[in-house]
């Protein structure tokens, strides 16, 4: 199965966004629920979910173990800093413009 827009319907959006903390860094309380799958890269992800509301709260990544990700949404907050990278470029909606002054990635 290709995945190659999985973040587009993970999140319902025209992309998927987050930004990476040291796991030293976090502190997980709470319970999730977690969905697993493999990324395009060959890595697995692992998704952890709100089981009341099911929102991902935060996500692991085989090809970045020190770090989680979470997404931005989860923040709430409109003053979040912008992107300093953009991946998969090849792949998102012709309408999206991302910021120039950021590192592209395919």
């Amino acid at each position: 199965m290709c995945h190659c827009i999985d973040c587009q319907r993970r999140t319902g959006g025209p992309f998927g966004q987050q930004a990476r903390f040291p796991r030293k860094q976090v502190k997980i309380e709470g319970s999730s629920r977690r969905y697993q799958r493999i990324a395009d890269s060959g890595n697995w992800i692992a998704f952890h979910f709100c089981p009341e509301c099911a929102a991902t709260v935060y996500y692991e990544m085989e090809m970045d173990p020190d770090n989680y990700g979470i997404p931005v949404g989860a923040f709430a907050d409109p003053g979040f800093p912008a992107p300093r990278v953009s991946v998969y470029e090849g792949r998102m909606h012709h309408w999206v413009i991302p910021p120039e002054n950021i590192e592209h990635i395919d």
